[in-house]
């Protein structure tokens, strides 16, 4: 038997939608979501969600709640509030920098708005969890986080407190680490099917969180801010950052000896390539940075460019910045534009290189002279690279690194990260548990993350149309939208059909204000975007209503009695 649900009539709904866009707004969710009154902005980057905003807010966690649930995860609330200790204890009191909203109480204690828990859910477990037969355990929570973003932006896609579910596994063993994970993946697989997102699921790097598996789960999306591969002919896809390349080592003994070039005024590749009258990529650039205050240089072709981020997140927590004019002031041993590393041996700490410049591979570079060059410089015969590192920013065509087909290039918003985090927080604060061989076991951990909120704005990228917002049922505000032509009659017989299809357990908004055109009420239909909208119109005094799906435009007039047969169905 149905249980009635809930019907909502927008005479009584505190409700303001606007037929402009916001003047601020660049991507199509900010702009629907205002303008249909789901969320008003509060500050920059901090947004207050409105009764229909936070109905489909509650969807999106209601879903994720019962995949969560599914798979054995125990929900608890977690201070967003905390002290410091813990995160000095794990090094992110420093590591997060300014996204931090740091704070004290009035006796000077220092506190933080959390911006992820990975350190109080490991206090939480030492406390609760003593023996192996304690473990393994699913801990969750969906909460409000605060990052300080410099440049909060798009909505709620990247806010500066944003809803979001982080879940944490503890076990004993490496092996039950990754089972945790796998059901993760499969839960979260479930989730974003539910919720109606087109997504993929790519290879990522840790960075700051630590560990060692990692993969992102991205909505493809014009609005989305991470760029990511994926190839036309096999299953591999990967955040960019996460792209890898293989490159076998060359014969470097088919080259001459170091020739020294007089190349004036050549500081540039592009200006050398011009004056040797050699391509780009015969050259070896070599971007001089600082890495926690120390200069290191790095190697790519001269036709590539380094990416300052994927650099980052490799070094992490360290961190990464350009080196300035003044640090050469500093190094005269350092010629600006004309760096090789045939000769940076005691002048920078560390020599990094692109797997392209591989053992065996001559090239052009600096002579560490002004106004000269060297060609014939070969990696491994007159220059040693002390790590290699994917560091230049992925282009598409690049050789996928599976089957070597060419790669394409998407932008996605990013809506859950998992990690195998593995002892690192274990570690930080000793949480061991008494083994079965009686002995202390050092527990193990994943990170599992989803965007509460940002998954409503991914939902709403991908699945708007040029009238408004076109929500999937399964978070959509409401089953049914019951739209009052005018009339009184029309009025009646509205709210008549909401009231039968509440009864059979349907989620219905009625449109029943009064002073409002049909136009009007239309258009506002079409913008709120409910899956179902049901017109009480020209045959409203026969029980005859009209009957449209959202996302296709397909309509058809049916009595009032096969209307509600056919909804509840």
């Amino acid at each position: 038997m149905a249980h009635a649900a809930q019907v909502q009539r927008m005479s009584r709904l505190m409700i303001k939608t606007l037929r402009d866009d916001p003047a601020d707004a660049e991507t199509a969710s900010h702009k629907l979501l205002v303008r249909a009154g789901y969320v008003r902005r509060s500050s920059a980057g901090i947004w207050t969600w409105l009764p229909l905003g936070k109905k489909v807010l509650e969807n999106v966690s209601r879903v994720v709640r019962e995949e969560m649930d599914a798979i054995g995860g125990q929900e608890v609330l977690l201070p967003a509030l905390l002290p410091k200790e813990p995160y000095e204890a794990s090094g992110r009191w420093e590591e997060y920098g300014d996204l931090l909203f740091r704070l004290k109480d009035r006796k000077g204690a220092d506190y933080l708005l959390g911006p992820t828990h990975e350190e109080i859910f490991t206090l939480t477990v030492k406390d609760q969890c003593t023996s192996y037969k304690d473990l393994p355990v699913i801990l969750y929570q969906i909460q409000t986080k605060y990052r300080d973003e410099a440049r909060p932006r798009s909505g709620v896609l990247r806010g500066r407190e944003f809803q979001m579910k982080d879940s944490y596994s503890f076990d004993t063993t490496d092996e039950g680490l990754e089972q945790s994970y796998a059901l993760h993946r499969e839960a979260y697989t479930k989730i974003f099917e539910r919720l109606g997102l087109d997504y993929r699921i790519v290879s990522a790097v840790s960075g700051a969180m630590g560990g060692s598996a990692s993969e992102e789960f991205l909505a493809p999306a014009a609005a989305g801010e991470d760029t990511f591969v994926d190839c036309p002919a096999c299953d591999y896809a990967a955040n960019t950052e996460a792209v890898t390349v293989k490159v076998e080592p060359a014969d470097g003994a088919a080259h001459g000896p170091v020739e020294v070039l007089d190349t004036p005024d050549t500081p540039t590749i592009e200006s050398l390539a011009e004056y040797l009258g050699v391509p780009a990529s015969a050259t070896l650039k070599n971007l001089l940075v600082k890495v926690d205050g120390e200069i290191v240089a790095v190697g790519v072709p001269g036709n590539r460019e380094v990416d300052l981020g994927k650099l980052g997140e490799h070094l992490a927590p360290a961190t990464v910045e350009l080196v300035t004019a003044e640090d050469f002031t500093d190094r005269p041993d350092l010629v600006r534009g004309y760096v090789g590393p045939q000769g940076l041996a005691g002048k920078a700490f560390r020599y990094i290189a692109d797997p392209r410049v591989a053992p065996g591979t001559a090239w052009v570079t600096g002579a560490n002279e002004e106004g000269k060059h060297a060609k014939n410089v070969v990696a491994g015969r007159d220059f040693e690279v002390d790590d290699y590192l994917d560091v230049v920013v992925v282009e598409p065509g690049d050789p996928c690194p599976e089957c070597g087909t060419g790669l394409k290039i998407d932008r996605a918003i990013e809506i859950g990260h998992i990690f195998q985090l593995g002892r690192k927080y274990a570690d930080a604060f000793e949480l061991d548990v008494l083994g079965q061989n009686g002995k202390p076991a050092r527990v193990t951990m994943g990170s599992y993350g989803i965007g509460v909120s940002r998954a409503v704005a991914a939902l709403a990228e991908q699945t708007h149309d040029d009238k408004g917002l076109c929500w999937p049922r399964e978070i959509a505000p409401a089953d049914v939208h019951v739209v009052a032509a005018g009339k009184a009659k029309q009025t009646e017989l509205a709210l008549e059909v909401g009231e039968q299809l509440g009864a059979a357990g349907l989620r219905v908004l009625v449109d029943d204000r009064a002073g409002v055109s049909p136009g009007v009420k239309f258009t506002d239909a079409e913008l709120l975007g409910v899956p179902t909208i049901v017109v009480a119109g020209r045959r409203a005094a026969e029980g005859v209503v009209e009957v449209k799906d959202r996302r296709t435009g397909e309509r058809e007039e049916l009595t009032v009695e096969e209307a509600v047969a056919r909804l509840s169905a």
